[in-house]
């Protein structure tokens, strides 16, 4: 929950900031298909619970339009891993939503890969922090 790591690994963000009220403020670049343009926007985390799961409402504006949307991320761990499992659905209008649903959708789905793909990269270059050493095994 960190913005500065999640605005890092978030492409085209160039600004994500906590809001006093627990949400954040964001600022992104996005491009689909001929339509480009800078958002601003506001992220929620709804229905914490942590580390398993939350759900998150987006609302963004720029010049080319609007996006409204919600999404569920869940967590689990498997073996040596987290898995991250969502589903989400968004609204858009204005000038980014004549260029289509299947570009939309694709253009979507190639930001959350960048997204995941980027934060693993950050996760797995971050030192652990040190653990405590065992207690010493009781003598017989």
């Amino acid at each position: 929950m960190n913005p500065e790591v999640l605005g890092r690994a978030l492409p085209g963000c160039s600004k994500l900031e906590r809001n006093g009220d627990g949400s954040y403020h964001a600022e992104m670049s996005v491009g689909i298909a001929a339509v480009k343009g800078t958002y601003h926007g506001r992220i929620e985390i709804l229905d914490g619970v942590p580390p398993e799961r939350f759900r998150m409402r987006v609302e963004g504006k720029g010049a080319s339009g609007f996006l409204k949307g919600e999404g569920v991320l869940t967590l689990a761990e498997s073996s040596a891993e987290t898995v991250v499992t969502y589903s989400s659905e968004a609204q858009v209008g204005g000038i980014i939503a004549s260029v289509g649903q299947r570009l939309i959708l694709g253009a979507a789905r190639q930001i959350v890969n960048r997204f995941f793909e980027a934060f693993a990269k950050q996760v797995q270059n971050t030192p652990s922090p040190p653990r405590a050493p065992a207690p010493p095994l009781p003598q017989p």
